[in-house]
């Protein structure tokens, strides 16, 4: 299988780079993987193909404003750095532009020296490991300074940096949005629930490998980077009894479908409990635990593109996309939905 195999050509006008006013005024392009058969509606109808007794998996993460923009210290060189993950403390493992700029023993202010950064060692793939000094709280004061860490394709600033954010984000430490989660309203979820569907918690630290390109022809060589999740045992026991009842457990986003999936055995059962994972889902995947998924449009030749090509099969996800393409569907982050049934 190769990473060519999962390219198809994308207008760049149809990449969104804002949210729309309305969160569930987004389009939803329906998908059946059993036929191919396609329908077109709008997101807040989602609750027409949900049924009682049916279970919908959030990913309640939130994104922290984990990009920074600093001074070399003794020079004055502009730096910028994204916040990876929290490795100890206050042991943060960072990508730093420009990298040849930030040696072990660089340090670096923000903020006029309202933060502190000192760089410990390059660590893999070029990240540097940074120690982080300050006076108050961590969180406080990169809400201050930081900004939301937007995804490259999106050029345009964001007004109001909640709208890269789910409704039911809880959990600080994410890099990027778990970006299906952003259609849905408080108004959306009351009617959902209101339905007979439960609605389930799972936690997954959204990571830049979101983003990253596969860069390997044979796509099975590609090495994901891990992320750290969590299952509470009341939602794993909701997820559970729902499988046991006969009833869909429906993901939001591939970052709730890759939760579930890591922390199942093989006979489909959810364990509660915390860890990382680096699970590759592509084409020959068997699900274990998803039924169906709430997903938007991703980039050509990517890691999402192969998990909803494992899902609803790859020629079935070829034609929706260029039915999407024709019907001028918007893409990524910003863009509109997609449900897998």
């Amino acid at each position: 299988m190769k990473t060519s195999d999962f390219y198809f050509d994308l207008p760049k006008e149809l990449i969104a780079q804002d949210p729309l006013e309305d969160r569930s005024a987004s389009r939803l392009l329906v998908l059946d993987k059993a036929t191919g058969q396609t329908e077109h509606h709008v997101f807040k109808e989602i609750v027409n193909y949900l049924n009682p007794g049916d279970c919908l998996v959030i990913n309640d993460t939130k994104v922290i404003p984990a990009r920074l923009f600093g001074s070399k210290v003794g020079t004055d060189a502009k730096i910028e750095i994204l916040l990876l993950k929290r490795r100890e403390g206050d042991v943060w493992e960072t990508l730093v532009k420009p990298g040849k700029k930030a040696k072990p023993g660089t340090r670096i202010s923000f903020g006029d020296g309202l933060l502190m950064g000192e760089v410990l060692e390059v660590a893999e793939e070029g990240n540097r490991l940074i120690r982080f000094t300050y006076e108050g709280i961590f969180e406080e004061i990169l809400d201050r300074l930081g900004q939301m860490p937007l995804p490259p394709y999106i050029t345009h600033q964001l007004k109001d940096k909640n709208r890269y954010q789910t409704v039911y984000a809880k959990h600080d430490g994410s890099a990027a949005a778990p970006t299906a989660g952003l259609h849905f309203t408080p108004e959306l979820l009351d009617k959902i629930k209101e339905k007979g569907v439960n609605i389930a918690h799972v936690t997954l630290h959204v990571g830049l490998g979101t983003f990253r390109p596969v860069k390997v022809e044979d796509v099975t060589e590609h090495h994901m980077h891990s992320e750290f999740y969590g299952v509470e045992e009341d939602q794993a026991e909701l997820i559970n009894r729902t499988k046991a009842s006969g009833k869909r457990i429906i993901c939001v986003g591939t970052t709730s479908c890759r939760t579930v999936e890591s922390a199942s055995d093989e006979n489909g059962v959810l364990h509660a409990g915390s860890g990382w994972t680096d699970i590759f889902i592509y084409p020959g995947y068997r699900f274990k635990v998803l039924d169906a998924l709430i997903t938007n449009f991703h980039l050509p030749e990517s890691t999402l593109l192969m998990l909803v090509s494992a899902l609803a099969g790859k020629e079935n996800i070829e034609k929706a996309y260029a039915e999407a393409v024709r019907e001028r569907y918007r893409f990524f982050s910003f863009g509109d939905a997609m449900l897998i049934v």
